[in-house]
């Protein structure tokens, strides 16, 4: 089993339940995630996702992505950033003093409101480490709390890495570990974040896809992806079909 689907199929796992999710462009495995349960749900999950128009029903401009936002008609995103804190705030702006900044990344644009305003927002990052997982980020382009009074109905529910999974309880603005992905154990995770977090009583490894999606992704997902994403497909593909055929020779 891949790094990759495990990644995936977390991601597909944390959208179960949800009726309209809003995807970023340039999010491969969001989109992969996203298409996976929208198939799982028997088509009752809705997509809107940026980059492909089958996905986009926008009858003016992007200002209409922002008004269904803010007035609850997603209830599901996925952000990732340059660095994230265990307050759960983003930071896409860059590392270092204003204006010479070390590192420059792309800026916030829109998503301190998308953020603050969809419920069940996913964190995502494909590196674990203490220098994307930070104590405090160097500025906070999206915050995961706010002070009261502030509306602030969006937030994180999680946040998935390569090494863990980590649930977030906006009261206490604080993560908790919930599961670890094989190969990998507590004493690592404390190693390479950067902030505090709480441990689940009940901490567990987590779960691996098993034959009846991996087929689902390869008949269906794929051929959908591959329309937006064609090289990360044509990778996917072996990846997915060596592990059906690793599930289907251990059975």
């Amino acid at each position: 089993m891949s790094d990759r689907l495990l990644f995936i199929t977390t991601l597909t796992r944390l959208l179960e339940g949800r009726r309209h999710v809003f995807v970023g462009g340039g999010s491969a495995a969001a989109a992969t995630a996203s298409l996976l349960q929208r198939a799982l749900s028997g088509d009752r999950l809705q997509i809107t996702m940026l980059g492909d128009k089958r996905y986009l029903f926008l009858s003016n401009d992007y200002s209409e992505i922002f008004n269904c936002a803010a007035t609850g008609r997603y209830d599901a995103f996925f952000m990732g950033g340059g660095q994230i804190d265990g307050g759960g705030n983003v930071n896409l702006i860059g590392i270092g003093d204003h204006p010479t900044l070390k590192v420059r990344w792309p800026g916030s644009r829109g998503t301190p409101l998308i953020y603050m305003m969809i419920e069940n927002t996913i964190l995502f990052l494909e590196e674990h480490t203490r220098r994307v997982l930070v104590p405090r980020v160097d500025y906070i382009s999206a915050p995961g709390t706010s002070e009261p009074g502030v509306y602030h109905p969006g937030g994180p529910v999680a946040l998935v890495t390569p090494r863990c999974v980590f649930s977030f309880d906006r009261k206490r603005a604080r993560f908790t570990l919930e599961t670890l992905n094989p190969g990998h154990s507590l004493e690592e995770v404390n190693e390479h974040t950067g902030f505090d977090f709480d441990v689940a009583p009940n901490l567990g490894e987590t779960p691996g896809p098993g034959l009846p999606l991996l087929e689902l992704l390869r008949d269906r997902v794929l051929d959908e992806l591959s329309v937006i994403y064609p090289q990360y497909t044509e990778t996917l593909r072996n990846e997915v079909d060596a592990a059906i055929a690793a599930q289907r020779q251990a059975a």
